[in-house]
C-alpha cells in the first residue's frame, strides 16, 4: 500500500488539544463576553450537528474499511452519506463544534481556536489531502471535487 498525503500531525489531536487550551484561557485569563439566549441554543445544536457529523463520517470510512486519518493511503473515494455534500465533513465537525463551544460558554477562545483551526485544516491539511488524491485517482477525484464543495457552503 502505497503512502498518503504527507501531514505529519494528526488534526483530531490538534481539535482537541486548542479546546483544552481554549477552556484554560478562557476560563482563567479572558474574560466572557455575555451572549444572547437564543445564540446558546443555536451552539447547542450546533455541538449536536458536529458530533452527528463526526460519528456519520467515522462511521462511512469504517463502513468502507477506510483509515481515517490524514496520513494514510486510501483505496476509493467516498462519495455517499454525508460525503457527497462536503468533501470534508469530519473537519467540518471540528470548526463547528469549537464555534459552537463559544455560542454556548461565551469563552472568546473558542472563537479564536475554531478561526484558526479552520484556517489550518483549509490551507494546509485539506490541500494536501486533496493533491494526494488528485495524483492517486485523477480524473474520478477531479469530477468529485468539480461537484462537491470543500466544507458545504464553499
Amino acid at each position: 500500500m502505497s503512502e498518503g498525503p504527507n501531514i505529519n500531525v494528526n488534526p483530531l489531536r490538534i481539535a482537541v488539544g486548542l479546546l483544552v487550551v481554549s477552556y484554560l484561557i478562557g476560563e482563567f485569563i479572558i474574560p466572557k463576553y455575555p451572549l444572547i439566549y437564543i445564540i446558546k441554543l443555536i451552539g447547542i445544536v450546533g455541538l449536536i450537528s458536529s458530533i452527528s457529523i463526526f460519528f456519520s463520517s467515522f462511521n462511512i470510512f469504517k463502513s468502507y474499511e477506510e483509515d481515517p486519518t490524514p496520513s494514510s493511503s486510501t483505496n476509493r473515494i467516498i462519495k455517499t452519506g454525508i460525503f457527497a455534500y462536503s468533501r470534508n465533513p469530519i473537519y467540518l465537525s471540528f470548526v463547528t463544534f469549537h464555534l459552537s463551544m463559544f455560542f454556548v460558554f461565551e469563552n472568546v477562545m473558542y472563537l479564536l481556536s475554531a478561526a484558526g483551526l479552520g484556517i489550518w485544516l483549509n490551507n494546509f491539511v485539506i490541500k494536501a489531502e486533496e493533491e494526494f488524491l488528485l495524483s492517486k485517482f485523477s480524473d474520478e477525484y477531479q469530477r468529485y471535487f468539480n461537484s462537491v464543495k470543500r466544507w458545504i457552503f464553499f
